[in-house]
C-alpha cells in the first residue's frame, strides 16, 4: 500500500508540474481535481488552452518503466475531449526527462487492448515541451535538404550544414544545445 500511495502522489506531483509548466508558457491551465478515483466521471488529468487550441490531457509519469493506458483511460479522454472540443493529447514524462505529448492515436497498442509508451519512443517520436507550446518547431532531415541529389538545397552550402548537424544530433554526436548554437 505504501507503494501506491507514493506513486499517486508522484503522479499527483508530475501533474501539478505540468501545469505550472504550461501555466509559464502562458496557456490557462487547470489540474482536474476530481480526475481520477475521487469521482465516477471520466476527466481528463489537465486542461490547457491559450486562446486558439485548448487540450485535453491526460498525464503519465514512470521512472523508466514503459507507460501503460488502459483502452479505457484513451476512451474516456477522447469522449471528453471530443465533448469538451478540445485535443486529446497524452503527456509522458520519464525521470530525468522532459514531457513529451503523443495523439492518443500515434500510440503502440498491445494485443489486450491496453497502450503503451517506451521511454526511447517519447525520446524519439513524442512532442516536446517547447514544440508543443509552439515555442519551437520539429523540422525533418528531409526538410533541410537531405532529398534528392537533383533538389536546389542538395548543393545549398547553408542546407546542407544544417543536415549534417541535425544528423549529428539524431545520432547521438552532438547535444541538442551545442546545435541550437550552430544553427
Amino acid at each position: 500500500m505504501t507503494t501506491t500511495v507514493s506513486a499517486n502522489r508522484k503522479g499527483d506531483r508530475r501533474e501539478r508540474e505540468l501545469v505550472n509548466a504550461l501555466d509559464e508558457a502562458g496557456f490557462a491551465v487547470m489540474r482536474a481535481p476530481a480526475s481520477g478515483s475521487a469521482t465516477e466521471r471520466e476527466l481528463p488529468d489537465v486542461l490547457a488552452g491559450d486562446g486558439e487550441t485548448f487540450y485535453a490531457i491526460e498525464a503519465k509519469s514512470s521512472a523508466g518503466d514503459p507507460i501503460y493506458l488502459t483502452g479505457e483511460e484513451v476512451e474516456a479522454l477522447l469522449f471528453f475531449a471530443r465533448n469538451f472540443g478540445a485535443k486529446a493529447r497524452i503527456a509522458v514524462r520519464f525521470d530525468r526527462e522532459d514531457w513529451y505529448f503523443f495523439h492518443p492515436g500515434d500510440l503502440y497498442t498491445t494485443d489486450a487492448g491496453s497502450y503503451r509508451v517506451k521511454k526511447e519512443t517519447a525520446l524519439a517520436d513524442g512532442t516536446d515541451f517547447p514544440e508543443f507550446v509552439g515555442e519551437t518547431e520539429k523540422v525533418t532531415l528531409g526538410e533541410v535538404g537531405g532529398g534528392d541529389a537533383g533538389d536546389a538545397d542538395a548543393t545549398d552550402p547553408e542546407a546542407e550544414e544544417r543536415r549534417t548537424v541535425l544528423e549529428a544530433v539524431r545520432d547521438g554526436h552532438m547535444p541538442v544545445e551545442d546545435a541550437l548554437d550552430v544553427l
